[in-house]
């Protein structure tokens, strides 16, 4: 059997809540200049990520798309950078 590579670009968030047993929030922010104005601003999104591994909130994690795993579950977190 041949082992599949995983696809997809990692996303670096911020774990924002602790939803349920396997599932945290994690928000994600991007800056971008604005078009007219020029003024750089920030808009953040928030992702319903599946959780194997043990984090807390205000962990910075990187998360990948995956599979659905609920209705709007897609992401599974890759690696905790823990927050001392």
């Amino acid at each position: 059997m041949i082992k599949k590579e995983k696809k997809g670009k990692l996303i670096k968030g911020k774990v924002m809540k602790i939803s349920s047993l396997k599932t945290v929030v994690v928000l994600v922010e991007r800056s971008f200049r604005h078009p007219r104005y020029h003024k750089v601003m920030r808009r953040g999104k928030k992702y319903l990520v599946h959780s194997e591994k043990d984090v807390q909130e205000g962990d910075w994690v990187f998360i990948r798309k995956s599979r659905p795993i609920s209705k709007r579950k897609h992401f599974v977190i890759e690696k905790v950078i823990k927050i001392k």
